[in-house]
């Protein structure tokens, strides 16, 4: 899976291009990553790589253009992605070659996509992955007689070893040169077949073993019963992990950033710049870099179960699920990546051939629980039960998170289904192949990359995004400045901090906005409080928990948690009752779950559809669903308290 990332980098004007053609897991993405020096997405299914990435390679004849593109296992396009490929291949007029990776286990079928690119007449090399795969079970090959077979050449390149790489950056170095074959392969499939079958012996191959190990292992994470318990099983510690290994980390950096707040409160001599710094800058940052370590463990745990190559047996067992939604396997594969980030999940769905089903995975792929979602989650189960409290090892707030995750996963599924039964059916589904690829040890390397890369993220969006809207929310609830003569006249006493704090909340922008919208929220059990970060939300679902940081710090700068449990309704039927009751903390739970508070999202969805109508259709259904069963989670818990 991948957070939001660049689909491509800026090329070289004017140098020579090469093509990266491969099929999916055969190693394409993590070699051209090796020769770049960049950090495009790698994995271990199909539909992570679903555009073209460009890289520059420097070789003795001179910087070049590598061209990343989506895993296919033809060239014959059944879905965007896919024609990505055949597009490039047909405009091979300003190509100066092709690379074709192919896993040297399954070689047998990696020479259909060779002979496809020999008929295109454009110059090839073939790079050959995993040799150290197919020897380890018992399988051969000679590269030196392949090449002769296939009148090219072919690169061996194992994972790990430099050698490869470096023999493939000289061929890189001299395109001109490329050998060709002197007769293309046959068109027609019985000539097709002979000639593979004649390229296999002459390249001496030999098949490798199936590996037992996997087989093994695969008896019980496949099997339609135990596989589904052990996959319900690991999310569950999955969440459980997320809780209780990222608290301490999660105390410390609160603790730093309130020892922040607290010396700018002493060295800022005028008292609205003192309050602008340490609660708009350092606070509202602070509330939501809170929860870099959940971020940050969150991605270690999937980068692992990726690099496991367990997240290709949970695609394979969702296979059915997936089914009975009307939908493909592929559609778990852009589910799956929504986890991460509903972005990179809504572009996976070029993978799908049905454009009916593209759109019904693109309506559902928004309630999948993103990384967006986890500190609002964390914050507000934290302020519903305790950290201790649990059984014994399992913890309440880790079975509530899994529930939540649980939930937009159903939620998600349902919605597919709909839409499915909106869109009508897509007439003959085609096959969906799923690579099972060996258990592997992760690679640190890519386990550290993947995690550094998600913080970036998450970092580059609290000191943009979150910043300026947390900037703008200060402005907001503290501006206009009260002047001594307004608060006397108002009956407040201006040397009382406290009494000129709640006069300036309930007299400012903000709060004219809070109860402006309070009509429609009012029966969720929302403050109008509540209602400023459920809207500031829209630019980025993490603002909610900086607003209530914001609400709560100028409330109490010393001890803006607790001002924040403890927070309670102003005037009006609810005065002087608490704001956070778990019925509303329940509400704004499920009203997460399903809102689509992601300006982002949306305007992927624009781009994706080509129109602004499917992102209306996306904002109102997930809009009133969120109302709906938000409305629903609050009147069941006021019942059962």
């Amino acid at each position: 899976m991948s957070h939001c990332a660049p689909e491509s980098t800026a090329t070289l004007p004017g140098a020579a291009r090469i093509a990266l053609v491969g099929s999916p897991n055969a190693g394409k993405t993590t070699l051209f990553n090796a020769m770049t020096g960049l950090r495009a997405k790698t994995g271990n299914y199909p539909g992570v790589t679903v555009a073209r990435y460009e890289g520059r390679v420097d070789t003795s004849g001179g910087p070049l253009v590598l061209e990343d593109l989506p895993g296919t296992y033809s060239l014959d396009p059944i879905s965007p992605d896919e024609h990505i490929v055949t597009e490039v291949l047909d405009g091979a007029d300003d190509l100066a070659g092709v690379m074709v990776v192919v896993d040297a286990t399954n070689l047998r079928r990696g020479l259909g996509l060779i002979a496809q690119i020999q008929q295109a007449g454009v110059p090839t090399t073939v790079v050959l992955t995993f040799l150290d795969e197919l020897l380890r079970r018992g399988g051969n090959i000679d590269a030196q007689a392949l090449a002769r077979a296939l009148g090219v050449n072919v690169v061996p390149v194992v994972a790990g070893d430099r050698r490869g790489v470096e023999a493939l950056r000289g061929k890189l170095g001299e395109t001109a040169a490329w050998p060709a074959p002197p007769v293309a392969p046959p068109v027609e499939p019985e000539e097709s077949v002979a000639w593979a079958r004649s390229i296999l012996a002459a390249a001496h191959f030999r098949a490798p073993e199936p590996d037992s190990r996997t087989g093994r292992v695969d008896a019980v994470l496949l099997h339609p019963v135990w596989g589904t318990l052990v996959f319900f099983a690991t999310m569950f510690a999955f969440f459980q992990t997320i809780f209780v290994v990222a608290a301490p980390f999660q105390g410390w950096i609160e603790q730093a950033f309130a020892w922040l707040g607290d010396v700018a409160r002493a060295a800022i001599p005028v008292d609205w710049l003192a309050a602008f710094v340490a609660d708009a800058l350092l606070g509202g940052v602070g509330g939501v870099l809170v929860f870099l370590p959940q971020i940050a463990l969150l991605f270690v745990l999937i980068s692992l179960l990726e690099g496991t190559g367990y997240l290709s047996r949970a695609a394979y067992l969702m296979d059915k699920v997936m089914a009975s939604a009307g939908l493909e396997g592929r559609a778990f594969v852009a589910l799956l990546s929504s986890v991460a980030c509903a972005i990179p999940g809504i572009m996976a769905t070029r993978t799908l051939p049905s454009a009916k089903d593209r759109l019904a995975t693109m309506m559902a792929a928004p309630l999948m629980t993103c990384s967006a979602r986890l500190p609002v989650y964390v914050m507000l189960i934290g302020m519903l039960v305790p950290a201790e409290a649990g059984w014994g090892p399992v913890k309440a707030q880790g079975l509530i998170m899994f529930g939540l995750y649980l939930l937009g996963a159903v939620a998600a599924m349902t919605a597919a289904w709909v839409f499915k039964r909106f869109l009508g059916r897509s007439g003959t589904q085609l096959p969906f192949y799923m690579e099972m690829p060996s258990y592997r040890l992760p690679r640190l390397r890519t386990v550290a990359f993947s995690v550094i890369d998600a913080c970036k993220a998450f970092l580059k969006k609290v000191t943009s995004i979150i910043l300026l809207t947390t900037v703008v929310l200060w402005a907001l609830l503290n501006l206009p400045l009260r002047g001594e003569a307004e608060l006397t006249e108002a009956g407040v006493d201006p040397t009382d901090s406290v009494a000129v704090t709640a006069y300036t909340l309930d007299n400012s922008a903000a709060a004219w906005l809070g109860h402006a919208v309070s009509p429609v929220f009012e029966p969720l059990g929302f403050d109008w409080r509540v209602n400023v970060g459920v809207i500031s939300s829209l630019a980025a679902r993490e603002v909610f928990v900086s607003t209530m940081g914001l609400v709560a710090s100028a409330s109490d700068p010393e001890n803006p948690a607790e001002a924040l449990a403890t927070m309670t309704h102003g005037s009006g039927p609810h005065e002087g009752e608490p704001v956070f009751t778990p019925p509303t903390i329940a509400a704004l739970l499920i009203f997460f779950v399903f809102a689509m508070q992601c300006m982002s999202t949306l305007g992927v969805i624009r781009r994706e559809t080509g129109t602004w109508w499917w992102p209306l259709i996306a904002f109102t259904y997930l809009g009133v669903a969120a109302w709906l069963m938000a409305f629903l989670a609050h009147s069941i818990v006021e019942v059962l308290l």
